[in-house]
């Protein structure tokens, strides 16, 4: 079988990865890259490096990588999708809703294989983690907590933490839950001089009732990115910048003191740190990518589902706007 025609647009951060990736996927060749900057990084190791997307697709496409800032997502992927090229656009699927509902379906009525770049969904500490939820093994699940925190990257220009960064965590918090959201609310702030918001807190709620928080922003010198899972048999801790995964069991020792029963609501039980194989995500990504493009099942994040997640960000940051109040979602 021959190999699949691959193009990329943007050589930015996340571009050079996507690039890196491309060109050693099996049954994949990327032909041609577009970046009106250049490839000042080498990223494109030699592949020729076009100024428009035009130009791109020109050159005989069966599917493209979006990498391009996200105020450029709606236009390239309506490009795209004219002329019948599958795509994977970077996340946030775009600059707001209605761009976003547009990208669905125009992808959607040609027929096209499209897909967002949430890449937190392949990280191996939160698909074992959604295993061992759907094997019961929390039970119940009470809430969800995310801290996302970290130094400004000086990539992001067009959009503020909350469509850069919280997307992950609302993608995330949903499909490792399979439950979607029903209410967010959020406070905000503006510490950096720029813009857009770079702190955001946020709480919400899933349909079923589990609880959750979100905590994400761009003024901390430390690198953050955990999600604790709570459930009625204990705790999952996972650790997305190591995909390291923990369970905390509650324990099942009673005690004859009262005071002490009638304290604690739940005793510390064993601990166990997972030994899981940890393939590099954005591999992962784009092998599932590739084989939704042949046709193959995979699990990709799709293009209805990223609409969602914007969505759900634009009512976090209405929420934040009107002082906290809680934003119903439909």
């Amino acid at each position: 079988m021959a190999a699949l025609r691959a193009g990329l647009v943007g050589l930015g951060m996340m571009g050079r990865h996507h690039a890196r990736v491309l060109a050693s996927l099996p049954g994949v060749e990327l032909v041609a890259v577009v970046d009106p900057g250049g490839d000042v990084h080498g990223a494109a190791a030699g592949r020729e490096v076009l100024a428009s997307t035009e130009e791109l697709i020109a050159k005989g496409l069966d599917y493209c990588v979006v990498a391009a800032p996200t105020g450029l997502h709606e236009t390239v992927g309506l490009a795209l999708a004219e002329a019948g090229v599958h795509a994977l656009v970077e996340k946030p699927l775009a600059a707001d809703a209605g761009a976003a509902r547009r990208l669905a379906a125009a992808f959607g009525e040609r027929g096209l294989v499209g897909a967002v770049g949430h890449i937190e969904r392949y990280n191996p500490s939160l698909q074992r983690a959604r295993q061992l939820l759907e094997e019961g093994h929390l039970g119940a699940v009470f809430q969800i907590v995310t801290r996302r925190q970290g130094p400004f990257p000086g990539r992001i220009a067009d959009v503020g933490v909350v469509k850069d960064l919280a997307t992950h965590d609302i993608d995330l918090t949903a499909w490792v839950a399979q439950r979607p959201f029903v209410s967010v609310a959020a406070q905000a702030a503006y510490r950096s001089g720029r813009e857009h918001e770079d702190l955001i807190a946020v709480t919400g709620r899933l349909e079923g009732g589990t609880v959750t928080s979100h905590l994400v922003n761009w003024l901390s010198p430390m690198k953050e990115r955990v999600t604790i899972i709570t459930g009625e048999k204990g705790a999952l801790v996972c650790d997305t910048l190591t995909a390291d995964l923990t369970f905390y069991a509650n324990g099942t020792a009673s005690s004859d003191w009262d005071e002490v029963r009638q304290f604690r609501g739940v005793t510390e039980g064993d601990v166990v740190r997972y030994a899981i194989a940890k393939p590099e995500p954005l591999r992962t990504e784009h092998e599932a990518f590739r084989d939704a493009v042949l046709g193959k099942p995979t699990d990709i994040v799709t293009l209805e589902q990223g609409v969602r997640i914007v969505e759900v960000a634009e009512a976090v940051l209405q929420s934040a706007s009107n002082g906290g109040q809680v934003v119903t979602l439909g």
